[in-house]
């Protein structure tokens, strides 16, 4: 029996992922779906002559179209590595070291997203509280190896970049194409 190769470039996934990914992936699917067909069913004002980039429900449509496309990667990925057997095998159950650190996760999760929607947008201009969110977004989520192997500069200025960079473009695209007024 040869032993898991420690320079792989893709490491054996946490116990029971696979399983999680993959109801994860057809709930997203399932949500992208109906995002999708709600869009659908929103009037489209073309008697109106309106812009067809600016209709109601353009937006909703291609965020429900990706979020489904993206289920559908995650759930095809996860059916590879056998997360489509339902049974959770008894070496499936995470530690209570893991088990913290997953909610420690979905806490910050959820205080930034909340304190980015309430808080952050109306309250300052959207490109920069769109570009804070994703700041603090990378910062707190960079792998605890990347701090230890990554100088430090290094790894500020990547998330400084990246959170520069989809905050402008967010803003363009919804100011310029979607002719959408941001806060």
């Amino acid at each position: 029996m040869t032993e898991p190769d420690p320079t792989s470039e893709n490491p054996p996934a946490t116990p029971g992922m696979p399983r999680a990914d993959f109801i994860t992936g057809l709930a997203l699917i399932a949500l992208g779906v109906g995002a999708l067909m709600q869009s659908l069913a929103m009037p489209r004002f073309a008697d109106l002559g309106v812009n067809p980039y600016t209709v109601p429900g353009l937006v909703p449509g291609l965020l429900g179209a990706i979020i489904a496309g993206l289920g559908g990667v995650l759930t095809l990925r996860a059916a590879g590595n056998g997360g489509w057997r339902m049974a959770r095998a008894e070496t499936q159950t995470p530690d209570r070291a893991e088990r913290g650190r997953e909610w420690r996760r979905l806490l910050i999760t959820l205080a930034l997203t909340v304190g980015y929607a309430g808080g952050l947008v109306g309250s300052i201009p959207f490109p920069l509280a769109t570009g804070l969110f994703m700041l603090l977004f990378i910062l707190l989520f960079t792998p605890d190896e990347q701090w230890k192997t990554i100088p430090l500069w290094r790894t500020l200025v990547v998330a400084v970049v990246i959170a520069g960079a989809t905050a402008t473009i967010v803003t363009l695209l919804f100011e310029r194409l979607f002719l959408v007024r941001l806060p």
